[in-house]
């Protein structure tokens, strides 16, 4: 599975969801820099005119068609760029330039080179203000995409999460390789416990179909550590099958418990990624069957009689690649309100779990830099995406956010989720939500769906993001 925080980050073009810098002394701009400004706005309105402006050395970096996506996700979520708005420059070739869309300014930095004609080398986004922003028009646009959403945040005290008034993430959800939260809680709880130390080495494996690790050789040694800080920052799925089989299914099993799930038996027995995706496949839809129908003790003995069935290297993974499958059985699942049960379980026990988290904050830097800590889970594949951050803000108070999306036909745009989700995190780390109303209420009802996987309809992960 895929990390959603690499996606959106790359080499010379980093687009990056916050607000403008302050303190930093500017300059009136030099003609070619004034003259590059203005030309923006026409190369983010409409395709055209590209290798005049973007010098090879950016375009080599970002293809003309991988920039004219962006351009079009911007004209997406924003409108039509109207207007230049202040252009500040720190030198003749650097500076800070802003774009007035129709419904919300976006300030980028941007560099030309120093040689003529003085084309374009970096182009960032480092600011998108929208008028009248709020966390309830964040919740409305989560709602409004396609398929089913759920989200929640809360401020997390000693007596238990408070819980914001716009949070409706009480329905079970597929939320991909965000499960591997429970693999590090149970670490934790295990080192705290006395009875492992992250320095502690195990062989590598079982491989899994993805990650980094998947190259390395077999059995080699991996400290717990190193294990879990690829299966976290990287989602690496090597990483996540050795640890969950090292520390025992049973006992990341009971994790799950052990922080709240809400609806334990729909997602247990926790699958390992290879598992997963080998249940997917149309080889073995009989599998799949017996896995949907049976309660848990059935699937964990599945899982046991036909492990040379689901093991990772008879992954066929670009049978199941490509569309959504399955998503509504083989798949992890839990609510919004249960990932946050889950990282406020860490922010009380995790200890050294919690840097491991903060490695990958799973959205732009300077975003993440809005808060003193920000660790991050994600999970995604075709017709899924979630993200779950723990936060502390500067002044010591400490939230948890989480969201998903599910779609059972087709799949997801992971830029437009994670915009969303940046907005959230960016206004509560503004304040948003130091009025939630601690007399909200939780739920008392939690939609299962029509039958032991079959999540109810309502309104990407990557981030598997991963």
């Amino acid at each position: 599975m895929k990390r959603v925080a690499g996606r959106l980050a790359f080499a010379a073009l980093a687009f990056c969801l916050c607000l403008f810098q302050s303190g930093v002394v500017m300059a009136a701009p030099s003609p070619t820099y004034a003259s590059r400004a203005a030309q923006l706005v026409h190369i983010l309105g409409q395709p055209g005119g590209e290798e005049d402006f973007f010098s090879t050395l950016f375009l080599d970096a970002v293809p003309l068609d991988r920039w004219r996506a962006v351009a079009a996700e911007l004209r997406a979520q924003h409108g039509r760029p109207v207007a230049l708005g202040a252009v500040r420059t720190e030198s003749d070739t650097t500076g800070q330039v802003e774009v007035r869309y129709e419904r919300a300014t976006v300030g980028f930095t941007l560099v030309v080179a120093p040689q003529a004609p003085g084309k374009v080398i970096g182009l960032h986004i480092v600011g998108v203000t929208t008028a009248g922003d709020g966390l309830d028009r964040v919740a409305a646009d989560l709602r409004a995409l396609p398929g089913r959403t759920g989200f929640a945040m809360a401020r997390l005290t000693e007596a238990g999460p408070t819980w914001l008034p716009v949070s409706a993430g009480d329905t079970s959800m597929a939320v991909g390789s965000s499960y591997k939260l429970y693999i590090l809680a149970e670490l934790a709880r295990a080192v705290a416990a006395g009875e492992r130390r992250w320095s502690d080495v195990v062989p590598l494996g079982p491989k899994s179909f993805s990650g980094r690790l998947l190259g390395w050789p077999d059995g080699a040694p991996m400290t717990l550590h190193s294990l879990a800080t690829a299966m976290t920052s990287e989602s690496d799925n090597s990483a996540s099958d050795t640890l969950m089989l090292a520390l025992g299914r049973e006992r990341v099993d009971a994790m799950v418990r052990a922080t709240g799930h809400a609806l334990p038996d729909r997602a247990l027995p926790l699958l390992t990624s290879a598992e997963a995706f080998a249940l997917k496949m149309p080889a073995n839809a009989d599998l799949l069957a017996r896995w949907r129908a049976g309660p848990v003790e059935d699937r964990r003995a599945l899982l046991r009689d036909e492990a040379a069935r689901l093991a990772g290297d008879r992954v066929d993974i670009g049978s199941v690649a490509e569309t959504p499958t399955a998503i509504d059985s083989a798949e992890w699942f839990a609510s919004p309100r249960d990932m946050v049960a889950a990282m406020d379980w860490l922010r009380r026990h995790g200890g050294d779990a919690l840097p491991v988290m903060a490695v990958n904050p799973g959205i732009a830097p300077a975003d993440a830099k809005r808060w003193r800590y920000l660790g991050y889970k994600g999970g995604s594949e075709p017709g899924v995406l979630a993200m779950t951050f723990l936060a502390q803000r500067a002044d010591g108070a400490w939230f948890a956010v989480s969201g998903a999306w599910n779609d059972d036909r087709a799949r997801l745009d992971e830029g437009r989720f994670v915009a969303i989700m940046t907005r959230a995190l960016n206004l509560l780390a503004a304040g948003a939500g130091d009025q939630a109303d601690s007399a909200s209420p939780k739920p008392t009802e939690r939609n299962s769906g029509t039958g032991p996987f079959q999540p109810s309809s309502g309104p990407s992960s990557a981030a598997s993001r991963r």
